[in-house]
């Protein structure tokens, strides 16, 4: 498989069709240029934000807390029901 692009006068190119397809790539996604083991890898760019940030603080807090939590759970563990 090939696939090329030019660099245009700004140093942009235009990944192939083919290769944003598989890289899962969409208009606006960013990319990045790493260099492993003297090759030069296009790949999309990784985000530091937390996937689920967005999902903290939507439900109620864990009735007893984290003590509260730890006793849910021994107690799943204990109950032999499941088994």
């Amino acid at each position: 498989m090939k696939n090329s692009s030019t660099i245009s006068s700004k140093g942009q190119i235009t990944v192939p069709q083919e290769i944003r397809k598989r890289l899962g790539l969409e208009p606006g996604d960013r990319v990045e240029f790493v260099v492993e083991e003297g090759r030069t890898v296009i790949r999309p760019a990784r985000t530091e934000v937390n996937p689920f940030e967005k999902f903290i603080g939507i439900a109620d807090p864990f009735p007893g807390g984290e003590e509260g939590i730890k006793a849910w759970i021994d107690d799943m563990r204990s109950d032999k029901d499941y088994e």
